[in-house]
């Protein structure tokens, strides 16, 4: 790949964990402002896009986070990223500082007069020693540290020990993870573009359960387990991605100026369903709707790209169905 090519390729790997890191905490955020944010913290060209406040400061975790994986812990590090993500927060009473408040710190769900309580951290007063404790344990574990830990140990060590913590007001989530892709950055000496917020994502339901679940038990073995499975499904999606975006590059190389505007807009939007595809496949259904065209020109738009060898075809009649032909399909 070019260098052009690598760049795009770190956008697109960072901007998907961003985008999923907040999805986890219902939060959805606008992919092109991310993107835009992730150039001008990367130091590549800028594009014309608007940053807008929670993408900016998500965008500049994930950059801090993966420029800066080799430095130690600090509690400066954590006040920073916290400082990073939420300073467009006007609600909250301290940023870039731990938690003060004298009420517990409780996760909650449920009615607003009957809520269920799943977890309450240490009181705010604990809450400096904790993380005293915390930061050093990090550190001694580290690939150079007194006591190295394995790396999917730590990592899930790490990210179980600080949501256990929960020592800022909000923003627990994102920096436990962000703190997980450090770890494993640590381990492996060099950054992490490892799609583990993706995953997590993915399954969303057992990761809030498995963390409670061992928030409550000094038996964290099974969460060890779940967590490096995860990891290892991470670097396998993470693998997936990377080959779907060379052959993306190759197949654009392939067939540059080959297509006119509305066989340019398909393909555009069946690259942007990433490695799993268009659901079901493309039909000439599809293709009308995106481009607006005529049920004929469809037809011969789509026959004329499977036989440059652009898409594959399958099915008959009206269950025929279109697929990008890259090169890892041979």
């Amino acid at each position: 790949m070019s260098a052009s090519d690598r760049d795009q390729l770190r956008i697109d790997l960072l901007s998907e964990e961003a985008m999923k890191t907040s999805a986890i905490e219902g939060e959805i955020l606008d992919r092109l402002s991310v993107q835009s944010s992730l150039r001008r913290h990367l130091g590549l060209a800028p594009d014309s896009y608007p940053s807008k406040p929670r993408e900016q400061g998500v965008s500049e975790m994930m950059v801090d986070v993966y420029s800066n994986y080799s430095e130690p812990l600090s509690h400066d590090t954590l006040f920073r990223w916290h400082d990073m993500l939420l300073s467009h927060d006007r609600h909250l009473e301290r940023i870039g500082s731990y938690r003060s408040h004298e009420d517990a710190m409780q996760i909650v769900s449920g009615r607003l007069d009957r809520p269920t309580v799943h977890f309450e951290a240490p009181p705010s007063h604990q809450v400096p020693a904790e993380m005293d404790h915390f930061v050093t344990w990090f550190n001694r574990t580290s690939p150079d540290g007194l006591e190295p830990l394995r790396a999917l140990i730590r990592a899930g060590l790490s990210h179980l020990y600080f949501e256990s913590i929960h020592p800022f007001e909000d923003g627990n989530g994102r920096l436990g993870r962000a703190l997980a892709e450090k770890s494993l950055a640590q381990n492996i000496g060099q950054p992490s573009l490892i799609a583990l917020a993706f995953t997590i994502e993915r399954k969303r339901k057992a990761y809030y359960d498995q963390l409670e679940r061992h928030q409550k038990t000094l038996d964290v073995t099974p969460w060890l387990i779940w967590f490096a499975k995860t990891v290892l499904t991470a670097q396998q999606v993470t693998l997936e991605r990377v080959g779907f975006f060379i052959s993306k590059t190759h197949f654009y190389d392939r067939f540059r100026d080959q297509f006119n505007a509305r066989q340019s807009k398909v393909i555009a939007r069946l690259f942007k369903a990433g490695p799993d595809g268009f659901k079901g496949g493309l039909s000439a259904e599809n293709y009308i709707s995106i481009t607006g065209t005529s049920r004929a020109t469809a037809t011969r738009d789509l026959q004329d790209l499977v036989e440059k060898g652009a898409l594959s075809r399958t099915g008959e009649l009206r269950y025929t169905r279109y697929w990008l032909k890259l090169d890892r399909d041979g």
